[in-house]
């Protein structure tokens, strides 16, 4: 069974840090990418991050490449958001995605996806 489960996120307050990991099983993790995605209340889901197999990345903006890193471990199947100096519109319930096409901040690139964990940034 594919799946991809998340874990990590809270409340916590502005400036603070919190650290995401995504669980994959079910899939050939070390050939895809994986993302990171995130969706405000009553906003669309939009890109944060992604992370090719060899570690290679994108950011959405240069203020999310700022403040967070994503990473993976193929060995273990999972990949990580750490997220630093939080601010309140980083808000959300943050997914994590795998997909086979390449480096790409495209939601309908990725094709696996998790249920998603909340990030609360309160000010």
């Amino acid at each position: 069974q594919v799946q991809l489960v998340e874990s990590g996120g809270g409340l916590v307050q502005a400036g603070g840090s919190l650290r995401l990991a995504c669980a994959a099983s079910g899939l050939t993790f070390n050939r895809l990418t994986m993302g990171w995605f995130r969706q405000a209340p009553g906003k669309e889901r939009e890109f944060v991050a992604a992370i090719r197999w060899s570690g290679s990345n994108i950011y959405a903006t240069d203020s999310v490449k700022d403040r967070f890193t994503i990473s993976r471990d193929n060995a273990k199947n999972r990949v990580f958001l750490q997220m630093n100096s939080l601010k309140p519109e980083d808000t959300a319930v943050y997914y994590c995605a795998a997909g086979d096409t390449g480096l790409t901040p495209r939601q309908g690139d990725y094709d696996t996806w998790g249920q998603g964990t909340q990030v609360t940034v309160s000010s």
